[in-house]
């Protein structure tokens, strides 16, 4: 038994596995640094992915797991060394006005935009009510993704690899269709800036109200302010909503049924997208969600991949 139990531990800690270690993450701290130079989270991940991958059989299997998600939040990283500005043009003036023409309020003899409507008539509630809503757009769904990957690992990678799919055609969109927040033009009006820094907009009363950089802090950080359409932040609780009514999480799904409209509710009284920011990333989920369905019944590919991966972290 001790014997075997060295030459598992030898496996475990072998030469090829710490190489494998130390290669990956050489490569991704030099290409980071390279393409937008080096930040401190960026060896926060090595060192986190490293820990995971070598203090457990258990932790092993739930980073290689995930490395869907850190596929994507790299993406999400590398796209500052890439502005979408710079290949096509940005959309300002034309959507603003979209927007006041397909979802205008009339306030006191004006037509306005309801981000505008909002930026008059908001309060302290409403305020502090948006702020806890947007911060769930990110623990929600990583936190059902845990549950998923201890409890039904196939069902994991269904909604973890739905959710890059959308990311993906979120990601295109951006790229073809450049659009500036509605936070820009109430700071800049219609001209163009290019390399303009984020801005946490209505979301800064959160941070006031709590004496907090909270908001101020992941805004500071923001890949591309002109990557509003789609707002991705509206596509991700309608992936979550899918999945859990898929799973039959009950109760749980209440929760995820209050937080979808919260989050599209937030955007658009934060000034951070348009309404029509938010329908586009409900499109986009109902796009990826479908999308994928169709490629893990008809595509053996795709079939056999979520078995591989299923297998290899079971």
């Amino acid at each position: 038994m001790a014997h075997a139990f060295t030459d598992s531990t030898k496996t475990f800690y072998s030469n090829k596995n710490i190489f494998f270690v130390v290669a990956l993450s050489a490569t991704y701290l030099a290409l980071s640094y390279l393409l937008i130079g080096f930040r401190p989270e960026q060896a926060f991940l090595v060192l986190l992915f490293a820990v995971l991958y070598f203090a457990s059989g258990i932790s092993r299997k739930f980073i290689i797991a995930f490395s869907v998600f850190i596929i994507y939040w790299i993406i999400f990283d590398w796209m500052k060394a890439f502005p979408n500005y710079r290949y096509s043009q940005v959309h300002i003036s034309d959507l603003y006005l979209a927007e006041k023409k397909l979802f205008g309020i009339s306030y006191l003899g004006n037509k306005i935009t309801p981000n505008e409507y909002w930026l008059r008539n908001g309060n302290t509630f409403l305020d502090v009510l948006a702020g806890i809503f947007y911060l769930t757009w990110v623990p929600v769904p990583l936190l059902f993704a845990v549950y998923l990957f201890f409890k039904k690992r196939e069902q994991f990678f269904y909604f973890s690899l739905t959710f890059f799919m959308v990311n993906i055609i979120g990601f295109v969109i951006y790229y073809a269709f450049p659009a500036a927040p509605p936070w820009y033009v109430q700071q800049h009006g219609f001209v163009f800036h290019a390399a303009t820094p984020g801005s946490t907009a209505g979301l800064s009363k959160f941070d006031h109200f709590f004496k907090a950089g909270v908001f101020s802090a992941i805004y500071a950080k923001s890949s591309n302010v002109f990557a509003a359409m789609p707002s991705l932040h509206s596509s991700y609780p309608v992936i979550v909503m899918y999945y859990g009514l898929k799973n039959k999480l009950g109760p749980v799904n209440i929760l995820f049924a209050a937080i979808m409209p919260g989050i599209w509710f937030s955007a658009v009284y934060a000034s951070h997208h348009y309404v029509l920011d938010v329908l586009v990333g409900i499109a986009c989920a109902i796009t990826g969600i479908s999308l994928f369905r169709l490629l893990a019944q008809y595509s053996k590919a795709v079939q056999n991949l979520i078995s591989k991966l299923v297998a290899l972290t079971s």
